[in-house]
């Protein structure tokens, strides 16, 4: 869509920013795909199975859905995530692969008016990621209302390993996803937005001024501006790395991104006599790049602040059969430990150890590895010197040639006033997934602060597509629910 032939007077219902899978979900909704409970259908939860029957003639959009709610328990904090995710994937937890009660009805008089802007093609970040890594969830965990995934990718001729599919395959089915629910006209890419402000639409009605560029497909970029009663932040969290805000941080061999790895490797700059990289962090970025250096046979240096057996580490989180390859990492992170003595210089890039063998452990099941638990980096220095500190106090220096800080990414809200700091749980503070997320409202995600003002995915702490979906429902009621009262008032 080039939204530079737009008439700039128009006000839309909804514009949403961001055309991820919270993006692409919210667009479905709202395009008079209706979700009805299946009158032919059980829910093996009996107490929400009665509930669903009370009203199986309303769409869950005509519903309360705090009702529907009580009493569910699930792997996400926000209640209605849970809800969505037990009607699309019931007791998916426990293994078990049940038909969704839902039945899905097109009524496009239900639809809303909307428009998504994205950088990219549809699927957002996922374009970004590495496309043979296979993702976290499980296959049908990343699926969208309406088009089974798995059955997706048999007529594509995809495999399937270990119930978990490739980044480019979500990717690529998100964008097929677009394309086949007939969504394509709703969304705009190539679209950078860069300021957003309220004002008044009429008398009596505020909403949201959006100006941005697009680049068209002749390279061009064009500004661009549109309106809206209401505006959903759908951005994600992954533009723009995460920084330690340490000594040499900006130095030109530290880098903070998997692809700039991959730019390395690809310009051969790493090699088996390359000095050792450095990678901090202990999230699955960071697991993803241990594997790929390990697998170069480049020594590795691993340091992460929390102990090896803390709890809220993502490997002691992850069953071991599911997820082989990062199960394989936690065992590196475990067995080989630098126990410190002293400080450790130059080491030797063939393989890992202390200058004084005594201080590491005698067996060696994964040589060219050391991690470095309950560390924290003090500096980097022009010449690929590291300094790393323990809990301790006690401090090891460290020759590189690469160093990889993946500790997470934080969100560009830049065209929100005051970068959105008003709108989280800590107002003043940054927005971010896991320390201050946006403060929405429980069941209708609309900001608390901001009327029309609404946030989904990992804005309001939920990073799983699998939950992220409940979201999508709750904005759509609201939005849906919020027009029927306003043609309410006119007749």
């Amino acid at each position: 869509m080039d939204l530079h032939s737009k008439d700039s007077g128009d006000v839309l219902p909804v514009v949403i920013i961001g055309n991820g899978p919270s993006g692409i979900c919210l667009s479905y909704l709202l395009s008079g795909y209706t979700p009805y409970f299946s009158p032919e259908a059980f829910h093996p939860n009996p107490i929400l199975h009665r509930k669903l029957q009370e009203n199986s003639h309303l769409s869950l959009f005509e519903q309360d859905l705090e009702y529907l709610c009580e009493g569910l328990e699930g792997r996400s904090s926000n209640p209605l995530a849970v809800l969505f995710d037990s009607l699309l994937l019931p007791d998916s937890d426990v293994g078990l692969d049940c038909a969704s009660p839902l039945l899905w009805r097109y009524e496009p008089e239900r639809s809303m008016s909307h428009l998504v802007l994205g950088k990219g093609p549809p699927g957002g970040a996922w374009h970004a990621m590495e496309g043979p890594m296979l993702t976290l969830s499980l296959a049908n965990w990343m699926e969208l209302p309406g088009l089974n995934l798995k059955d997706w990718m048999r007529e594509k001729r995809r495999n399937v390993r270990n119930d978990r599919a490739t980044s480019a395959d979500i990717a690529s089915y998100y964008q097929h996803y677009v394309n086949t629910m007939g969504l394509s006209n709703n969304f705009a890419r190539g679209t950078t937005v860069t300021s957003m402000r309220r004002v008044s639409l009429r008398p009596g009605l505020s909403g949201w001024h959006i100006q941005g560029t697009q680049r068209l497909d002749n390279g061009d970029e064009m500004p661009f501006l549109v309106q809206a009663e209401n505006v959903v932040l759908a951005t994600g969290t992954s533009d723009a790395p995460a920084h330690l805000g340490v000594e040499g941080e900006s130095l030109p061999f530290v880098c903070h991104s998997f692809g700039e790895l991959e730019k390395v490797i690809s310009n051969r700059g790493l090699c088996r006599s390359s000095e050792p990289v450095l990678v901090v962090g202990a999230g699955l970025t960071a697991a993803d790049a241990i594997l790929c250096t390990h697998h170069l046979n480049v020594p590795v240096y691993h340091a992460f602040r929390r102990g090896v057996l803390d709890p809220a580490l993502i490997f002691n989180q992850l069953p071991r059969l599911l997820y082989p390859e990062y199960h394989k990492v936690h065992q590196m992170m475990s067995q080989q430990q630098y126990q410190p003595s002293h400080s450790v210089l130059n080491l030797p890039s063939q393989h890992v150890s202390s200058p004084d063998k005594d201080h590491t452990h005698s067996s060696c099941s994964y040589p060219g590895y050391l991690s470095f638990p309950k560390h924290r980096v003090v500096s980097f220095n022009h010449n690929g010197k590291c300094v790393l500190e323990a809990e301790s106090g006690h401090q090891v220096v460290l020759q590189v040639s690469l160093a990889l800080v993946l500790i997470g990414s934080q969100p560009n809200l830049s065209f929100l006033p005051e970068e959105g700091r008003q709108l989280g749980l800590e107002p003043g503070q940054p927005i971010s997934c896991r320390r201050n997320p946006i403060k929405v409202e429980p069941y209708t995600y609309e900001s608390v602060r901001e009327e029309g003002l609404y946030a989904l995915g990992p804005l309001v702490g939920e990073n799983f597509v699998r939950f992220l979906k409940g979201g999508a429902l709750g904005a759509a009621c609201n939005l849906l629910q919020k027009r029927g009262r306003e043609e309410g008032k006119k007749q």
